[in-house]
């Protein structure tokens, strides 16, 4: 690193706090620190639902999973197919009814169709999940940033800590769609010169191919994931992660947040069509960046003396550090940091947004100038708290990265369970949805404990039919609210059919989208198969 990629780093966090300061002028309340005075573009909505998902992990894991990983290579893919499914569930079940109530925090409809106890026990199940979780993926980050920056990992933390923190606090979720925007693009463009560097020092696409091994072309893996030892399994990729990302477009408060931030039903639509239709191309580039490096890899004896196989994640670190030019080397730390950062500024809006709306707020009600500055104030707490964390998580970082998804697919179908009953039932309780979601949560950390054998994404289906049945087994001997309180909650009740449909072109589209994905993932396994040499 030298001074021209210092500048290039230090004129892009600059652009983001002048960003803050502009885009935050004019707010007056909650409606305009949380949800953006409803009022956001739905393209800048929707590519901030994408950017969410990628983190300088992202950037550096997926690579060397292609590249490098034992059992490893282009069946990452089959994380994906499922986005587009989840997407059309999304925009029919959940969003529609929580953008007409008009809510800030997902958990007010726990309580507006359950009662209070519903929406603190979820509430504070996301407040502890997300603030960890996040700060094992900042830990994670500053690890190999640190390698390329050529600073020591605390430093890298308190950097990213501090600079979120800045213009998350100043300009609320418009400066985090907006940044979001910016930081996909610098993103974008920071993959693109990585695969052209790989090539360009190869020799071209040609022999980038040549040295790939024939497994890690394949895209399928036709297994279930259940008694069949597999890492990778195909139908538990394609059914677990459906209902995995139902639950968190649908249900987590980072998620969920900005799409309510969108300025109607249909904005809000697009915006989850945008994410479906961006994900696989941002996919694909990830498995182009590890395909390129992977060429590089085997054809380059120094490279490899620069990256042993115990320290794989490494390897795009080591590229952009030895193998860039001055300036393209800080524009691609720019892309880490840009994806770091994008992960983390949705975490910090989301908690204040559930602290302040499903705690605070309930305590002591709070004026439009007060609620503000509270949310204001609430970032920076749960700012500091992640950033104390990530030096807490220390070197256990790595191990805990895996525990993370799996707890998430632990609590993941219970929850989406309460949402999904609250909107289709009448006749759900209270007592019997508490009941449901804690026999949903057991079931999955019995299977955990239990069956290891059983691929952990089913866990979001299992929980969620265990959370279903229960919950139906307990309301029929326990009582429910009258039906007047509760059928404007649910979807037949609302009447929001009645304003929008149920099924549109854009849920159409999305149904071919996927069909088309498929036929290409199915397209690229069949050709490797019978005509790879």
């Amino acid at each position: 690193m030298d001074l021209i990629d210092w500048s290039v780093i230090a004129t892009y966090l600059c652009l983001l706090i002048t960003m803050s300061i502009f885009v935050g002028r004019g707010q007056t309340g909650q409606e305009d620190y949380y949800v953006g005075g409803r009022n956001l573009a739905w393209w800048a909505v929707g590519i901030s639902t994408m950017a969410t998902q990628t983190s300088a992990v992202s950037f550096i894991s997926i690579p060397a999973f292609v590249a490098l990983k034992p059992e490893g290579g282009l069946t990452w893919i089959q994380y994906e197919l499922a986005v587009p499914l989840a997407m059309i569930a999304t925009s029919i079940l959940l969003l529609p009814l929580f953008r007409k109530l008009e809510l800030i925090s997902v958990y007010a409809y726990l309580e507006l169709r359950f009662g209070p106890s519903m929406r603190t026990l979820i509430s504070a199940i996301f407040l502890f999940s997300r603030s960890f979780g996040t700060a094992v993926g900042l830990y994670a980050s500053a690890i190999v940033l640190a390698v390329v920056m050529q600073i020591p990992i605390w430093a890298t933390i308190l950097l990213m800590g501090v600079f979120t923190v800045i213009y998350d606090a100043i300009g609320g979720m418009k400066a985090v769609v907006y940044s979001d925007v910016v930081q996909s693009l610098i993103l974008f463009i920071g993959i693109f010169v990585c695969i052209y560097f790989a090539i360009k020092d190869l020799g071209g696409i040609g022999a980038v191919l040549e040295t790939i091994p024939k497994e890690r072309m394949q895209t399928l893996d036709l297994s279930f994931g259940i008694n069949d030892n597999s890492h990778t399994p195909f139908w538990g990729f394609l059914i677990g992660s459906f209902f995995l990302y139902l639950a968190y477009y649908g249900t987590d408060q980072s998620q969920v947040q900005r799409e309510l931030s969108a300025k109607t039903i249909a904005d809000t639509r697009k915006s989850l069509f945008l994410n479906g239709y961006v994900r696989f191309p941002l996919a694909l580039l990830y498995l182009s960046l590890g395909l390129a490096l992977g060429g590089f890899y085997l054809s380059n004896a120094e490279f490899q003396n620069e990256v042993p196989l115990d320290l794989m994640d490494f390897m795009v670190p080591v590229f952009v550090l030895q193998h860039l030019p001055s300036g393209i080397r800080g524009l691609l730390v720019a892309a880490l940091l840009a994806a770091s950062m994008s992960s983390l500024d949705s975490a910090l809006n989301s908690l204040s947004a559930a602290t302040i709306r499903d705690f605070v707020e309930r305590i002591r009600p709070l004026s439009e100038k007060q609620s503000l500055w509270s949310g204001r104030l609430a970032t920076l707490f749960w700012g500091t708290v992640i950033t104390g964390l990530a030096y807490g998580v220390g070197n256990i970082a790595d191990t805990v990265i895996e525990s993370i998804n799996k707890v998430g697919s632990t609590v993941y179908g219970p929850i989406l369970a309460a949402f999904l009953v609250g909107v289709l039932s009448r006749r759900a309780t209270t007592i019997a949805i508490l009941l449901g979601v804690v026999a949903g949560v057991g079931c999955n950390l019995y299977l955990w404990l239990a069956h290891p054998h059983i691929f952990w994404m089913w866990w979001n289906l299992f929980g969620l039919v265990v959370s279903v049945l229960t919950t139906w087994i307990f309301s029929m001997f326990t009582l429910s609210r009258p039906e007047a309180e509760i059928s404007q909650y649910t979807l037949r009740g609302s009447g929001i059919y009645q304003e929008i449909p149920l099924w549109s072109r854009g849920e159409t589209y999305m149904l071919l989208y996927f069909f088309l994905i498929l036929s290409v993932v199915i397209g690229i396994d069949l050709y490797v198969a019978h005509f790879w040499r």
